[in-house]
C-alpha cells in the first residue's frame, strides 16, 4: 500500500469503528436517561399523597409481567435452577432490587432528585469498598483521589441542600446512600452467578423476585384500602414501570453487548446530568452554583476513579 493511501485507509476504519459503536453509545446514553427519570417520576407521584410503600406497590406490579416474561424468555433450553441457584436469585433479588429501590424511593420523599441521582451515582466506589473489606483488593492512588473528589461533590450538594430544607434532607440521604450500599453488594456478588445463568436470565428472574417482595410489603404493611390511589399515581407507575424500569435495563445489557461494561458505564454520567435538567423543567427544583460545582465534582471523581479500572 503506497503511504499516499495510508491516511485514507486508516479514515475508513476509524469511520467503521465509530459506525460499529454508535448504537452502543445511543442504547447506553438513552438506557441512563430513562433510568434518571424514575426520580423524576417518584417525586411527581409523591405530590398526590402517596407513601413509599405503596408507591413501590404499583410500580413492581406493573413491572412484574416483563421481568417475569424476560426471565422465562431467557430460561428456555437451559437448565433448571439448583437449589444453591435459587437461594442466590432470591437473595441477589432482595439486595439489588427489592431493598435498594426500596430505600431509595424512601429517600426521595426527603431529598432532590439532583442530590438522589449524584449519590446513586457513586455506586462503583462503594463496589470497590467492598470488595476491600471482603476481599482485600488494593486500592490504588488514583482510585483514592477519584473517590475523595466525588465525595468532596456530594458533600457540597449535601451541605447546599441541608441549608435550604433542614434536617430531613440528611435523613433522605441516608436513606438513598444506604440503597446504593444494597445495590453494590448486589453488583459484587452477583458475578459468581451471572458465569452461570446468564446476565438476562439473572436481572428476569432477580426483578421478579424484587416485585414479589414489594408486593407482599404492601400486605403486610397497608390495609388494601391504601391501594385506592389518585389516577395521576397509576399512570405515573405504568411509565415508571415500563420507561424507567423494564426498557433501560434491556437498553443498557444490550449496550454493554456491543461496547462493553466499561464504556457502558462511562456512558452513564448523562444519568445525573439529565436527571438536574429534568428536575429543573419538571419540579421546578433550583439550580445553583453549588449544585453545579457539586456536579462536576462527581462526575470528574467518577472519571478518574473508572478509569483506572480500565
Amino acid at each position: 500500500m503506497s503511504e499516499q493511501n495510508k491516511p485514507r485507509v486508516q479514515r475508513e476504519r476509524s469511520l467503521v469503528a465509530t459506525k460499529s459503536i454508535a448504537p452502543g453509545l445511543l442504547l447506553a446514553g438513552f438506557g441512563a436517561i430513562a433510568f434518571s427519570g424514575k426520580a423524576i417520576i417518584v417525586k411527581l407521584a409523591y405530590r398526590h399523597g402517596v407513601d413509599a410503600v405503596t408507591l413501590i406497590m404499583y410500580r413492581m406490579l406493573f413491572a412484574l409481567p416483563i421481568f417475569a416474561v424476560m426471565a422465562w424468555w431467557a430460561s428456555r433450553g437451559k437448565a433448571p435452577l439448583t437449589r444453591k441457584d435459587w437461594l442466590g436469585v432470591f437473595g441477589l433479588g432482595f439486595t439489588g432490587y427489592y431493598l435498594a429501590s426500596f430505600l431509595d424511593f424512601a429517600g426521595l420523599a426527603h431529598i432532590s432528585a439532583s442530590l438522589e441521582r449524584l449519590i446513586l451515582y457513586l455506586n462503583p466506589t462503594l463496589v470497590l469498598l467492598l470488595g476491600l473489606l471482603l476481599y482485600q483488593r488494593r486500592i490504588t492512588a488514583h482510585q483514592i483521589v477519584g473517590m475523595a473528589i466525588s465525595y468532596c461533590g456530594i458533600a457540597l450538594v449535601f451541605s447546599h441542600e441541608v441549608t435550604l430544607q433542614g434536617a430531613d434532607v440528611a435523613w433522605g440521604a441516608l436513606l438513598v446512600f444506604l440503597s446504593a450500599v444494597s445495590y453494590a453488594v448486589y453488583l459484587v456478588y452477583s458475578g459468581e452467578i451471572v458465569k452461570r445463568l446468564g446476565a438476562m436470565r439473572l436481572v428476569g428472574m432477580a426483578t421478579t423476585v424484587a416485585c414479589l417482595f414489594c408486593l407482599l410489603q404492601f400486605v403486610l404493611l397497608r390495609p388494601l384500602s391504601a391501594a385506592a390511589v389518585a389516577p395521576e399515581v397509576i399512570w405515573l407507575s405504568v411509565l415508571n414501570a415500563t420507561l424507567c424500569t423494564a426498557v433501560p435495563v434491556l437498553m443498557v445489557m444490550m449496550a454493554i453487548e456491543r461496547i462493553g461494561a466499561s464504556l457502558a458505564a462511562q456512558t452513564g454520567m448523562l444519568g445525573p446530568l439529565s436527571t438536574i435538567l429534568m428536575g429543573v423543567i419538571i419540579l421546578g427544583e433550583p439550580f445553583t452554583a453549588w449544585i453545579a460545582a457539586g456536579t462536576v465534582l462527581v462526575i470528574a471523581g467518577i472519571f478518574v476513579f473508572t478509569r483506572t479500572l480500565r
